[in-house]
């Protein structure tokens, strides 16, 4: 009656072997270290930046616990605060600029936990301090940005063509395209369709004027807002790496609003002026006629500039187009070879300047570059084949789908592509942190403890059994808090103590219904079984109402909001297992081999 199959036992021991791997990263503590980073997302950390990291430290007699290579950066341990400090100013003037040095905590977590992907949770900002931003993207100034160049594009195109026209004016979000004829208005309107598939075109006749009315689909309004986020989430990125943050926090939250969390940083005002800075692009031609002499002397009216293979080119001074002409860029596919490509478009300037270059300089290469922190990298250096007009250039050869993304956003994130606001900002200190670290730790040892005595005492050895169910509880939800690399915030930290008040209450409905069902003369054996099986359905019902409020708190609340939900969530399915499956199985292994059990400790 109260046994288990041998497979039953043996798979919540797995689960909480399991359980008690994932959990102990949490306590091994953090190293003070050094993280090295590359600059600009074309470059790679390798096994190259490994050695050479290690040969400064070397050479500076500076002693490591361990050095190693992790996803994109290189990561050096040390014993102390003093020597992380001094190893950060020795490798940030033996790396030079194209690399990041910051510091950093990593896990001491032994290397076999580090093998199994047993890493421990990640602390949010209010645990480890630093500065927090919540950014408003200006989603109407990207609109207006989008129309004033739609505007130019469109006069320059219409010139183009011949078409004959009396002006292109812009009331609110509508574009009047005047005409002084019927015939002349059909032909634009037919031109316009096919370069400007964006806007929906409508005729109206205003006195003896021929109009057409150009509007935004609200498909091309959704994508240029989402493009607008996009690009302003990778121009912050690229400008929190000036910062030496070692693991900023950079996410959309919403459909116009931006997350920045960087932990460690305290100098808001610093800060600020990092988020608010511009990049540009360039497009100059590539000189390949001239070499850098045996001096590393450039030869005059040139410049050099490393591309996305780490090679140097030669570029005129002469600048032929800036990023402020392009309009928009996305990934696509070449026409002809169906290879990935990038498809930019550019404004009526920068068509008409584009053809003009590309008409005198076929054969020749011609360079993008972007400039950010004063410094230039090439992005891409294509050859000119044949003259390009019209405002849309493609750029494509030996380029993966995922390169042409990363393209295609870099050409975009040379600035800003909305205007952004400080809508929130907060600072907490370090000390503040720890302090907020062990005030939530202290809550839940306290409130465990509480739970632990008044179960113990009220129900006696059941009691002691559902304390030990609940531990398998506490122990599972922090396993997979880590597992899932959550990163735990003082709302998370409620989360797990309100947890573990409302798992108690499964396990005191089972004992309630145990002595209930004692009270009422059957013997122990089936009041044990009677006790779990009606009180099931109890249970399930009580936590899927909770599980379903905290669903909705995910899926509508945002920032710390989530992040209890998340910890509620998770803690209800453990529970669950804990206490039906745990304290059932340790009830049966105590008391299912009695065949003529005639009493139990249960108060």
């Amino acid at each position: 009656m109260n046994r288990y199959p041998m497979w039953k036992y043996l798979l919540i021991l797995a689960v909480l072997v399991a359980g008690l791997i994932y959990t102990l990263p949490n306590f091994f503590g953090e190293s003070p270290a050094v993280q090295i980073s590359p600059l600009r997302t074309s470059m790679k950390a390798d096994e190259a930046l490994l050695e050479s990291t290690t040969k400064a430290l070397a050479d500076a007699h500076l002693s490591t616990d361990l050095v190693t290579l992790e996803g994109n950066s290189v990561k050096a341990r040390f014993a102390d605060t003093d020597t992380q400090l001094k190893a950060k100013d020795v490798l940030h003037a033996q790396l030079g600029e194209d690399y990041v040095v910051a510091l950093n905590l990593v896990p001491r977590s032994p290397h076999w936990l580090t093998a199994m992907h047993a890493l421990p949770m990640y602390l949010g900002l209010d645990l480890r301090g630093g500065v927090h931003f919540l950014l408003q993207v200006d989603m109407k100034a990207a609109l207006n940005k989008a129309l004033d160049a739609a505007t130019g594009d469109i006069r320059s195109n219409l010139r183009e063509q011949n078409i004959a026209y009396s002006g292109v004016t812009r009331e609110g979000d509508t574009l009047l395209v005047k005409f002084r004829d019927a015939a002349a208005r059909d032909k634009g309107e037919a031109e316009l369709k096919q370069k400007f598939a964006d806007f929906g075109l409508t005729g109206k006749d205003v006195g003896s004027e021929m109009v057409l009315q150009a509007k935004l689909t609200v498909q091309a309004e959704r994508r240029i807002q989402e493009s607008a986020v996009q690009q302003n989430l990778l121009t912050l990125r690229n400008r929190v790496n000036e910062l030496g943050v070692a693991e900023p926090v950079i996410q959309q939250q919403g459909a116009d609003r931006i997350v920045v969390q960087l932990p460690g940083v305290q100098d808001t005002a610093r800060a600020k002026d990092i988020l608010g800075r511009t990049a540009t692009l360039e497009v100059r031609l590539v000189d390949d006629e001239h070499q850098i002499d045996a001096n590393g002397v450039v030869p005059f009216g040139l410049d050099a500039f490393k591309d996305r293979d780490g090679r140097t080119l030669l570029v005129k001074k002469q600048v032929l187009l800036t990023g402020e002409r392009i309009n928009d860029a996305q990934p696509g596919f070449d026409n002809r070879d169906n290879e990935p490509a990038v498809h930019i478009n550019l404004d009526g300037v920068g068509a008409r300047k584009f053809k003009e270059a590309t008409r005198e300089n076929v054969g020749k290469r011609m360079a993008i570059i972007l400039f950010e922190k004063g410094k230039g990298e090439i992005v891409t250096a294509p050859v000119i084949r044949e003259e390009i007009g019209g405002g849309r250039v493609q750029i494509s050869g030996r380029m993966s789908t995922e390169e042409a993304q990363d393209t295609s956003l870099l050409l975009r994130a040379g600035a800003l592509a909305a205007p952004m606001e400080i809508v929130e900002e907060r600072t907490v200190g370090p000390s503040l942190g720890a302090d907020n670290i062990s005030r939530g730790f202290n809550s839940t040892k306290i409130g465990f403890m509480m739970i632990a005595v008044f179960m113990v005492a009220y129900y006696l050895m059941f009691g002691t059994i559902s304390v030990f169910a609940l531990a398998a509880n506490l122990l599972l939800l922090v396993a997979l808090l880590s597992m899932l690399q959550a990163t735990l915030t003082l709302p998370g930290m409620a989360g797990i103590a309100l947890t573990l008040g409302m798992a108690i209450d499964s396990n005191v409905l089972i004992n309630e219904r145990i002595r209930e069902e004692l009270r009422n003369g059957i013997t122990p054996q089936a009041a044990i079984n009677a006790g779990y099986e009606n009180a099931f359905a109890t249970i399930v019902d009580s936590n899927i109402t909770n599980l379903i409020a905290g669903i909705a708190l995910f899926l509508f609340g945002s920032g710390p909001i989530k992040g209890f939900a998340v910890v509620l969530c998770l803690g209800i399915l453990t529970s669950m297992f804990s206490a039906v499956l745990v304290s059932r199985a340790v009830v049966n292994l105590m008391y299912g081999s009695k065949a003529r059990l005639s009493k139990v400790a249960i108060g």
